[in-house]
């Protein structure tokens, strides 16, 4: 990972939101899916990014490489803005910035052999010829860990670990730069898992691709990411790097998660005291007003009930809570 380059993508007040109820053919409501939302990417870096479900991890993810149009914000790759640009002028960026899809088993198609499947891509971006496309082909199954005889063979004679893999090579295909893994392995077994991970963490290596990786699994976040991002109803309230966020959370938020994650020693279990949220989460389409957390956070102040707090930053970690302003 260099640290002085330039981000691979740089995500600028990023604003989703979605329809939630009309009146008269006019929008009355609205899901505030992402709320001004900003992140760098930097080359060769993993950025974690954890939140309870619907916090808006995937929808960001998605606006990031235009599956979704955000309403307001700009995103850069590699300094040049991209936010607006038209399908045509978008399509040369578009293989550079790829995206593994959380089902293994509905992100691939039943028609299609495993070879099909991989040099598809290739195809569509006139990558290669066909001699070079089989040997790349080749190349991507022994890159993932699969047998030269899985070329011809179907997505349904596969394991879920293995459907996996043959989503990572396909993604492969394109040489990205910067790869979207939305919750690669939250549908894969735990014996699974691990390796996915580490074939993740080998390729990166190999070839300094940079990760936006989201998951649930805070332990599992921790080991690959160099940073991690905290989301709650659609906005960033904590970022840092992976251990100085694991080891010393600032937010309430964050702390609470922390508590919840298992811990397999059972001393360590014993000691460690789970912090009980009260209430449930807020609607996205009535977001409360200041602090998104004020009415579920112990620590709450009179002023996290007037307005948002800003981000403060301590030795490179962020976080938006009044405690720290």
């Amino acid at each position: 990972m260099m640290r002085n380059a330039t981000p691979v993508v740089s995500i600028r007040h990023m604003k989703k939101y979605f329809v939630a109820e009309r009146h008269l053919f006019r929008a009355t409501d609205y899901v505030r899916a992402v709320d001004d939302v900003s992140l760098d990417l930097m080359p060769g870096e993993t950025v974690g990014l954890v939140g309870e479900s619907g916090c808006g991890k995937s929808t960001l993810a998605r606006n990031v490489i235009r599956i979704y149009e955000p309403d307001e914000g700009e995103i850069y790759f590699k300094g040049v803005d991209i936010t607006h640009l038209p399908n045509a002028k978008l399509h040369p960026y578009r293989n550079k910035m790829q995206m593994i899809f959380q089902d293994p088993y509905a992100s691939l198609n039943p028609r299609y052999t495993v070879g099909d499947i991989i040099m598809e891509p290739m195809q569509i971006y006139h990558m290669y010829d066909a001699k070079q496309r089989s040997q790349k082909v080749q190349e991507l199954l022994e890159l993932v860990g699969l047998k030269p005889d899985h070329i011809s063979r179907y997505p349904h004679e596969f394991s879920g670990g293995q459907r996996q893999r043959i989503g990572i090579a396909r993604t492969l295909a394109l040489e990205p730069e910067f790869i979207i893994c939305d919750e690669p392995i939250s549908a894969l077994d735990v014996s699974i898992q691990a390796q996915i991970i580490n074939l993740l963490e080998r390729i990166q290596d190999e070839k300094g691709i940079t990760y936006l990786f989201i998951a649930h699994d805070l332990t599992m976040v921790r080991h690959i990411s160099h940073k991690i991002g905290v989301m709650y109803l659609g906005r960033l309230v904590e970022y840092g790097d992976a251990e100085e966020v694991y080891n010393h959370p600032l937010h309430p938020y964050t702390r609470a998660l922390m508590s919840a994650a298992p811990v397999a020693d059972p001393v360590k279990a014993r000691a460690t005291q789970r912090i009980m949220l009260e209430g449930e989460v807020p609607s996205p389409i009535h977001v409360p007003v200041g602090c998104p957390f004020s009415t579920r956070c112990p620590e709450c102040r009179p002023e996290c009930r007037i307005a948002q707090p800003v981000t403060a930053t301590q030795n490179g970690h962020k976080v938006a809570c009044y405690k720290y302003v």
